[in-house]
């Protein structure tokens, strides 16, 4: 019989909560959290943000996939130094010589955290899920290389049967493609395929109902290193090793906490405070005092992910491609990567960072204030005339804010037109990116694997993840050219094209590209550099 995970929390955890409440009361001087917590084998995370949900196919934050790290696991994962995928609840995997069937072994005796054996109709079941319409998954696309599954995801083919899944037995999936795909093994390790466990899903309203119970502590079944323990929103999230996991003796760690804290500043304190092993993010103003006063605790990570602006196409005056293009080439990249960001984290004249799966983009965007203003005037605002003050909402970090405030001045001055800035919190800014209820807002989107795809499939019509209202004959065609084209080098010259004609329509306007700055404690071992973000909590330990 399983071990019940919210028990497991009480036992082990109950000193830790003590210890975190008594330091942050002040009563008297304590031992830093962070040094019970190596006793415990209990790892302290920054995660940035609340988690909107624990459902690996409804969230999109990369702060609620960080926690999905640790309850679940793909076919493959993602390895750090690498980015390439490694074996993970599948053992091994071969695809035809034409690339159109992948085959994929699962490891002998997988169980989820409750105990039930694992089979790959679970995969099967979970897949055909996030592709239902009705569950409307912003993710889906990534499952259309499938064969049939664009058609049944968009609804024109309604038995999933016809889907390109089988089980020939419990430890085999079998998957047929419609079309060459070299990095599906990569693809299978992403958050939205993790498997969810369909008898749980069943049993609190069905698999493709949103926001159910079934992601509370007690409740949550996953197949990863840890299970759910304890969930107070806007506190902490916490999970207990799982003795179901396939590779459980390797796990060093007992607990994961993971903390929602948006503010950088309260993080780093907390870090001086030794209430955090590991923080999200760092002040950019304090990486210079890191880098002198301890770097053994200072990281700056590659991290591939672009911050852009998103406009809303659906609202005037942003409708007009020229309005959209104006704004982009009144912006000074250098001088913000420069003056604002400090040098830490380089300007972005494209959309995709540059070496991108051996692809670097040839298009660029970047300050031309006499274009300009003659775009401007030509879409009937010369000078910034009649054009009407707007919102621009940002993430309420220590970085956003700041390049907003730059871009005010540089729009204002050289466009003469004027922009008032709304800081938000992490899951309200997303909600109204979703729902189109901003004019202009920050983005920012991590890569998802080392491909140009996973940043230009962004914004074909109708795409999950395309916030901007913005649809295009001619960028769908050269997408799905892209994918067509079994050619490596003919591929990416399509991908050059697209991305040419994204940067010259404008529904984005690239700002800068990503890095990592955060703080780690000496203690933490087996935290990797990963250029993709993601960390396998398994081989994390701590140690003196």
């Amino acid at each position: 019989m399983a071990r019940n995970p919210v028990a497991l929390w009480s036992r082990l955890g109950a000193a830790l909560v003590l210890s975190l409440a008594a330091l942050a009361a002040g009563c008297g001087r304590r031992e830093p959290a962070t040094e019970s917590a190596l006793r415990s084998q209990t790892l302290l995370l920054g995660n940035g943000a609340e988690p909107e949900d624990l459902d690996p196919q409804v969230v999109t934050a990369y702060t609620d996939q960080n926690i999905l790290l640790a309850l679940f696991e793909g076919l493959t994962a993602v390895d750090e130094k690498t980015s390439q995928a490694v074996p993970a609840a599948a053992e091994s995997w071969e695809s035809s010589p034409d690339g159109l069937s992948w085959t994929f072994h699962l490891r002998a005796g997988l169980r989820w955290s409750n105990g039930e054996k694992l089979t790959a109709d679970d995969f099967i079941q979970s897949w055909q899920r996030i592709l239902t319409p009705a569950f409307a998954a912003e993710y889906a696309n990534l499952l259309y290389p499938i064969k049939n599954a664009e058609a049944f995801n968009q609804g024109t083919l309604l038995d999933p049967s016809a889907l390109g899944l089988s089980a020939p037995d419990v430890r085999t999936l079998r998957i047929e493609l419609a079309r060459p795909t070299p990095y599906f093994p990569i693809l299978v390790a992403l958050p939205p395929l993790f498997p969810v466990n369909p008898r749980v899903l069943e049993h609190f309203g069905g698999l493709t109902k949103r926001s159910t119970a079934w992601t509370r502590p007690g409740n949550l079944i996953g197949n990863g290193p840890f299970t759910l323990g304890e969930w107070i929103p806007n506190a902490r999230v916490v999970v207990a090793k799982s003795p179901n996991y396939w590779n459980a003796d390797a796990v060093t760690l007992r607990q994961i906490v993971f903390f929602p804290v948006e503010n950088p500043d309260t993080e780093e304190r907390d870090f001086r405070a030794g209430q955090e092993h590991v923080t999200w993010s760092l002040p950019l103003a304090k990486v210079a005092t890191y880098r002198r006063d301890a770097p053994d605790r200072l990281r700056v990570d590659p991290f591939l992910q672009t911050f852009f602006l998103r406009f809303n196409v659906k609202r005037p005056p942003f409708d007009d491609p020229r309005v959209r293009r104006a704004l982009s080439l009144a912006i000074n990249r250098d001088q913000i990567a420069e003056r604002v960001l400090s040098g830490g984290y380089p300007p972005a004249h494209s959309f995709t960072p540059p070496d991108c799966g051996g692809y670097t983009a040839k298009a660029r965007v970047d300050l031309d204030v006499a274009e300009a203003r003659r775009l401007l005037a030509a879409a009937g605002h010369p000078g910034g005339q009649g054009f009407p003050r707007f919102e621009v909402q940002v993430r309420n970090d220590d970085v956003q804010p700041a390049v907003l405030e730059a871009i005010q001045a540089m729009w204002s001055k050289e466009l003469g037109i004027h922009a008032t800035i709304a800081t938000l919190e992490q899951k309200t800014w997303i909600e109204n990116q979703q729902n189109l209820a901003y004019a202009v807002s920050t983005a920012g989107w991590a890569g998802d694997f080392l491909d140009p795809v996973t940043f230009l499939d962004l914004f074909v019509s109708g795409g999950g993840n395309n916030w901007t209202g913005w649809a295009d004959p001619s960028y769908d065609r050269m997408i799905r050219q892209a994918a067509a084209t079994v050619d490596p080098a003919a591929r990416l010259a399509v991908f050059q094209g697209a991305e040419d004609y994204l940067l010259a329509q404008g529904p984005v306007a690239p700002l800068y590209f990503g890095a990592h700055a955060y703080l780690i404690a000496p203690q933490v071992k087996g935290w990797i550099p990963a250029l993709l973000g993601y960390h396998r909590y398994a081989f994390v330990r701590l140690e003196k």
